[in-house]
């Protein structure tokens, strides 16, 4: 049976731009899909969701990757937050079982990579509001990932998932507006070094030795250019 390619999920063009001139080599599956959702919630899930119910065992497993803003003081422009869990305004929480193995993987490509709990807001988050997340646990902020997750949850359950956001800016450093990508050059370099560990991760997974890894889960609140892409 041919495996499946990765399909990787951004918001923005930047973010395809950057991932599609990695280096894919040796990628399961053949060169991944890429694809562009737009910003927001309702984007990514509406996208996610029509590449899905297409191609119902198109893919080997969903990437979300692209820029994004630290919570947490200490992490610098250019670091990679991993996913460990992501949760939504509403409170619900997905667990994401590949962190700590994609975190691995960019270490060993010589990136500083953190794993943490993602927070998938409605909009830019900023100052005291950044603070109060992460007091309740959060490392990065993010505007899409929680609405890919819970289309998977409803559609393919198993389907092996990752999140990952290299960071433009930090509580020390914030963007004065969404369009602005202070240290972007650096942020942009960082995601397309990313590619190397994605396509370690994606590998692993579609060994036929090895386990599949725990999919996402929810958790109710208690209180070279690629010949495939879309857009």
């Amino acid at each position: 049976m041919t495996a499946a390619p990765l399909l990787v999920l951004c918001a923005l063009g930047p973010e395809v731009w950057a991932l599609r001139g990695g280096d894919w080599r040796g990628a399961s599956g053949g060169p991944p899909v890429l694809v562009r959702t737009g910003v927001g919630r309702r984007r990514a899930s509406l996208a996610v969701r029509r590449l899905l119910t297409a191609a119902p065992g198109g893919y080997g497993a969903v990437v979300v990757a692209g820029f994004g803003a630290s919570v947490a003081p200490g992490i610098t422009p250019g670091d990679v937050i991993v996913a460990d869990g992501v949760r939504d305004a509403e409170g619900n929480h997905y667990a994401v079982g590949s962190g700590p193995a994609l975190t691995r993987a960019l270490t060993v490509r010589g990136l500083t990579a953190h794993t943490g709990v993602h927070h998938t807001a409605d909009h830019v988050v900023r100052g005291l509001e950044r603070r109060a997340l992460h007091l309740q646990g959060a490392l990065a902020v993010d505007m899409e990932a929680a609405a890919v997750l819970a289309a998977l949850r409803e559609l393919r359950p198993a389907l092996p998932a990752a999140v990952l956001r290299v960071v433009v800016d930090t509580p020390e450093r914030e963007l004065l507006r969404p369009g602005t990508l202070p240290a972007g050059v650096r942020a942009w370099r960082t995601l397309r070094a990313t590619v190397p560990a994605l396509v370690d991760w994606h590998l692993r997974n579609d060994r036929p030795d090895r386990d599949r890894p725990a999919p996402a889960t929810l958790h109710h609140p208690t209180s070279s250019t690629l010949p495939q892409e879309a857009s």
